[in-house]
């Protein structure tokens, strides 16, 4: 994968579906982060081909669960993100998928809780021991890419010094967040920490930080040296900030959206989550939508909502073997 100049879609958790990343890709980001997967339930997938949606699933054995899907369309540009704090469980996680996407990246910025308690994300930062074992073991083992995205650490210095051991591991790309891991959303993004690390490194380091814009992108390229940049709620809360021409009117990218999500079949709580998350940026969830939203149990109700039930169901009536995808598109 080549990581100059390139617009990258961020891993977020529940919003980056296949359908989201299909959304994404249109509007023009060359490379599409999934949301981060925790190995510890990756583990427990099996891979099976849909073939009525023309899809790759990986869903829980026992289960029907999907836990990641894609598509070969997005084959070249899909990236798996992982969770893990242990290098043979996140190899025998990234065996399952590795034939079916453009890279593995382990994720070591997640500030949570939930990924903090159990030694993923962010709390690989104090661990450069394990970071070393988990991504030499998974770049010895896989023929497709590895690479992982931090965050800052205490000092502009401490974060140099991991991105230059990371760097020495052979990585082929480092994506950097701008900001600390108790930093949170409205804290600004320090580009300037971000421009120390590309200074240090000669891989292409992702800046990752307060791209709300399409401006955003030339600027923080401008201002840290970055060879790309990732954006994370720009796009969650309208997903055309991608597109050169200009921003699309934010009700208008909610509907394709949800056509995106019938078209793939997308889990129906992963959809309300993405178009809440639109509306209570644009609008507010105390009005009627929202209200519609929150009482909505399956796509059909959503589509039925927006007015999307014939689409809806010229999907759900192209028969396997037939899914003609330029034909709903």
């Amino acid at each position: 994968m080549d990581y100059q100049n390139k617009l990258v879609l961020a891993p977020m958790v529940r919003v980056g579906t296949l359908s989201f990343r299909m959304l994404a890709a249109e509007y023009g980001a060359d490379i599409t982060y999934g949301e981060e997967i925790i190995d510890h339930k990756f583990v427990k997938c099996e891979r099976r081909i849909n073939v009525a949606y023309g899809t790759t699933e990986f869903v829980e054995k026992g289960m029907d669960n999907v836990v990641f899907s894609t598509c070969e369309e997005e084959r070249n540009r899909v990236v798996f993100q992982m969770g893990t704090s242990d290098a043979v469980r996140a190899l025998k996680a990234a065996e399952i998928v590795c034939n079916d996407v453009a890279t593995v990246d382990i994720n070591m910025g997640c500030p949570k809780a939930f990924s903090i308690q159990g030694g993923m994300g962010a709390a690989l930062l104090s661990k450069p021991e394990l970071i070393h074992d988990i991504l030499a073991t998974l770049k010895r083992n896989l023929d497709v890419p590895v690479t992982c995205k931090i965050r800052l650490l205490k000092s502009p210095a401490d974060t140099v010094e991991l991105a230059r051991r990371i760097e020495k591991l052979g990585v082929p790309a480092l994506a950097v967040h701008g900001r600390k891991i108790a930093d949170r959303p409205r804290d600004p993004a320090k580009w300037d920490e971000i421009a120390d690390v590309v200074a240090a490194l000669s891989i292409p380091v992702i800046a990752n930080g307060d791209v709300l814009e399409y401006d955003d992108f030339s600027r923080i390229k401008t201002a840290t040296g970055a060879a790309s940049v990732m954006v994370a709620r720009g796009a969650m809360w309208n997903a055309s900030i991608f597109s050169p021409k200009g921003k699309s009117q934010w009700e208008d990218v909610k509907k394709k959206y949800l056509r995106k999500s019938i078209l793939w079949n997308n889990d129906v709580k992963s959809t309300k989550y993405t178009i809440k998350e639109m509306i209570a940026h644009h609008s507010c969830l105390e009005l009627p939508e929202g209200k519609s939203i929150n009482k909505a149990d399956t796509l059909e109700d959503l589509a039925r909502f927006y007015g999307l039930e014939d689409y809806f169901w010229t999907v759900k009536n192209i028969g396997p073997l037939t899914h003609d995808l330029h034909h709903v598109l």
